[in-house]
């Protein structure tokens, strides 16, 4: 399930197909609606009916691209759609609009750079996709400015146990969200599947007034930094020590109960489990904190080497210890 949602393509304000997908494997196991924004609120019936009101949360958007114009000689001029850095984005494949053009992404060659150019990262305004069209008017054929585009990535398996993908961050939230829907749940539990939390966290703050939950648990992919060279915090969180909990980042101070029963709840069952060592980034947690009459939140989040790029990558043993953390908390975060 994870491979076919990475595979996928879905952009802030484009999460169509992701959508169709996480309907057709949830329709049978619960209620559900479409708000206006495109999100997806499902409501699981549990065994009981809890005191407390709890959602889980993911967003299906990823980071990508849209197109602003096309150039006389047919290249096509475009713009980051969420965080990219330009760097990550030099001589790579995109699929563009939903005839899936390919193009490549390109720059002056290095042998043209002048010398002030050659240790600077390029703005998005001076890079161009290249579709092979020979003037404007060729690629007015097949590409119009609004269209969005895509990293081409495959899916695949590395060393011992590691996957990479593009749009892990977060589809992987996503595939563990279906899995909850489908299992035999405890209590009662919305699940709220949010569309363009790239561009601003705008689906959760929807879904979160709509859904008025007392406590909102949000699943993440989060960056990770465990590179040769690294040391310390500086890592800030490492593949393979599992699920991370977070504590604060630069759109939430996380409720300091929730932290320690996420701690708490993993050593009682030999769940490996780490924090984010670094107040760094957001999630959809910014806008359900303080949405309606506001919820205590708590970010479980998988580490993600690469993030926002075309090739990120997590590993299979943190992905499991997220589910049993996940299934455990379930257990005991009503009380």
């Amino acid at each position: 399930m994870l491979k076919t949602l990475c595979l996928l393509n879905g952009t802030s304000g484009d999460e169509k197909a992701v959508r169709e997908f996480i309907i057709s494997q949830i329709k049978d196991y619960c209620e559900y609606k479409i708000d206006a924004l495109g999100s997806v609120i499902a409501f699981k019936k549990g065994k009981k009916t809890p005191n407390k009101s709890v959602s889980i949360n993911a967003h299906m958007d990823e980071v990508g691209f849209i197109i602003t114009g096309i150039t006389d000689l047919g290249y096509l001029r475009f713009a980051p759609v969420g965080g990219i850095d330009s760097r990550v984005c030099h001589d790579r494949i995109v699929s563009i609009g939903e005839k899936g053009i390919k193009g490549v992404i390109g720059d002056k060659a290095y042998h043209l750079l002048e010398d002030d150019e050659k240790d600077k990262c390029p703005d998005f305004d001076k890079l161009l996709i290249d579709i092979g069209a020979e003037s404007r008017e060729e690629a007015e054929k097949y590409v119009t400015p609004g269209d969005y585009a895509y990293f081409v990535s495959d899916y695949c398996e590395l060393g011992n146990g590691f996957i990479k993908a593009k749009a892990l961050d977060d589809r992987v939230g996503c595939m563990l969200m279906i899995e909850l829907i489908k299992s035999e749940l405890e209590y009662d539990t919305y699940f709220c599947f949010n569309v363009q939390e790239e561009v601003g966290l705008r689906g959760a703050k929807c879904t979160s007034f709509a859904v008025q939950s007392d406590i909102s648990i949000i699943l993440e992919s989060t960056t990770a930094a465990d590179l040769d060279g690294v040391e310390g915090d500086e890592r800030v969180c490492v593949l393979g020590n599992g699920p991370v909990i977070s504590f604060m980042d630069k759109r939430t101070i996380y409720d300091k109960e929730l932290y320690k029963l996420a701690f708490e709840t993993a050593v009682k069952n030999n769940i490996p489990v780490q924090t984010k060592t670094a107040v760094a980034g957001g999630n959809d947690a910014g806008a359900v904190q303080t949405s309606g009459k506001g919820s205590r939140v708590l970010a479980v989040s998988l580490p993600s080497r690469y993030i926002h790029s075309a090739a990120s990558v997590i590993k299979e043993s943190d992905l499991n210890n997220t589910k049993i953390l996940l299934n455990e908390l379930l257990k005991v975060i009503y009380d």
